[in-house]
């Protein structure tokens, strides 16, 4: 998702200026895509350039906010109902970073593999509390009938429980990534390929992109 989609979804519900919009898009995904109020006005511009936005006129404190326009709107109403572009997806740092150890002479790329298992799981411990804190409180907001703040702990909890499930795949894809590592070791390697593992980084890729489609 870019910045822009998201401003415009916040924005379909009623005007804002820059600082709200920041407030609403950290605290609607947890905190989980920190965004400078720099960015925000520079998007905004942007949209406004478009014909996606307006300005709605400053308030008592000068500061000025921004509605959709009919295009804006349409634009909103396309992206709700749009499936995510999975070939737009940012690049995965960790399947690049193995892609290049396994190719690479003198890494231990067995090291690499346990260091972030280590990691990724301590991730996963940390995130699995946080999701258990905000289960608490979706209760405690449900015994006070509070319907705007059950929709905020909706909301962090969908985005928590993707970042658990994302944890549990890079682990699982670790694993597969480790025994995959053992069976290439055994293996024959080619005359002249000596002292480099017969495994290649296209096909760490490859085994990466196979795996996140079970």
């Amino acid at each position: 998702m870019s910045v822009k989609q998201g401003l415009l979804a916040l924005l379909s519900e009623e005007p804002m200026y820059g600082a709200r919009l920041k407030t609403e898009f950290e605290g609607r995904t947890g905190g989980t895509w920190p965004i400078n109020i720099g960015q925000i006005y520079t998007t905004l511009a942007r949209l406004e350039r478009d014909g996606l936005v307006e300005q709605v006129g400053a308030d008592d404190e000068g500061r000025i906010s921004y509605r959709l326009t009919a295009t804006g709107r349409e634009e909103v109403g396309h992206w709700w109902f749009s499936p995510v572009d999975r070939d737009r997806t940012p690049r995965d740092e960790l399947v690049i970073k193995l892609a290049l150890a396994v190719t690479s002479p003198g890494v231990d790329v067995a090291r690499v593999v346990q260091t972030q298992r280590t990691a990724t799981l301590r991730t996963l411990r940390d995130y699995t509390r946080l999701k258990h804190d905000a289960l608490d409180q979706a209760d405690a907001d449900a015994s006070a009938a509070d319907d705007g703040a059950g929709e905020r702990d909706l909301a962090w909890l969908l985005v928590l429980e993707n970042l658990i499930f994302s944890a549990e795949a890079e682990t699982r894809w670790l694993d597969h990534v480790e025994s995959r590592l053992a069976r290439e070791a055994g293996r024959p390697r080619p005359q002249g390929d000596r002292g480099r593992p017969a495994s290649t980084g296209a096909d760490l890729v490859a085994q990466a992109r196979e795996e996140a489609r079970r």
